[in-house]
């Protein structure tokens, strides 16, 4: 008769710490009273098969990119690379640009009176830059900033920035972006490359929440209505109400600004205190 260790082997620990944590997802209890790990592991194989989607509602974008710096991490602990690899897990990834503050400046001199071509292309150069002097900041810190709780909160913050951020710079590239929106940005980056940072929070929240009036009173004009009333209300609407991924960029690009204010200090009453 075969000893009862081959009729119920133990799982190994890598196979118990999985159970445990879809266990976990389920809202259910990792061990019942008696129960053994291959117990457990049974129990959770068969809630899988009677449902086999969990309805976790809408997943929460910032807890997602901060387990995956958390992965990450803790990948780097277990197979430790060499010095100097390029693919370290706890660094932030950084797109290599040459680019220079005084070349920016010298490439947005015609910054909202040229084409909306050039406008794009200035707009998409210099959130570039200033998301590429983040990353280097962040990856400059030393290992055990890193590893603490507030350095994989920023690394997570960049990573989500990132993805919020990848339409815009699309769209940008593709000079696709609404005229109403690259009206607003011009007006952003005009006050940000002057370090006016009062100003581009404005102009941001001009963009962001608008200023459109209340509809009271008379509002089926008909025939007598402007010509240029559509254009009126378009320009002052709340973008941020559009849809999901212009609340995204919109929420990407303020970050972007805070860290602007950041690395390119300016005087206290052109500053916005960010943490009142």
């Amino acid at each position: 008769m075969a000893p009862d260790s081959c009729k119920n082997p133990t799982p190994p620990a890598s196979a118990r710490t999985t159970v445990v944590k879809r266990l976990r997802d389920r809202n259910e209890p990792i061990r019942l009273f008696g129960e053994t790990d291959l117990g457990a592991f049974k129990r959770l194989r068969h809630l899988e098969l009677l449902e086999p989607e969990i309805d976790r509602g809408f997943r929460n974008d910032f807890q997602e990119a901060l387990e995956q710096a958390d992965q990450r991490y803790l990948d780097e602990l277990l197979r430790p690379q060499p010095t100097g690899n390029k693919d370290d897990p706890t660094e932030v990834a950084v797109e290599d640009q040459d680019l220079t503050m005084d070349h920016i400046h010298e490439l947005a001199r015609g910054l909202g009176r040229s084409s909306k071509a050039h406008d794009a292309n200035v707009i998409l150069t210099f959130l570039k830059f200033i998301l590429k002097l983040w990353g280097e900041h962040l990856n400059s810190r030393s290992e055990e900033e890193k590893g603490s709780v507030h350095g994989r909160i920023a690394s997570a913050t960049y990573t989500q920035t990132k993805s919020y951020i990848r339409p815009l710079f699309k769209k940008l590239r593709n000079n696709t972006v609404p005229d109403d929106i690259l009206e607003h940005l011009v007006e952003i980056v005009t006050h940000m490359l002057s370090r006016n940072y009062v100003k581009a929070n404005d102009a941001y929240l001009q963009m962001a929440i608008g200023n459109a009036p209340w509809p009271i009173g008379v509002t089926m004009v008909g025939i007598h209505a402007r010509t240029g009333r559509e254009k009126i209300f378009s320009k002052n609407i709340a973008h941020v109400l559009n849809d999901e991924t212009q609340r995204k960029f919109i929420q990407a690009l303020k970050r972007l600004m805070t860290q602007c204010q950041r690395i390119f200090p300016t005087d206290p009453s052109r500053s916005v205190e960010y943490n009142a």
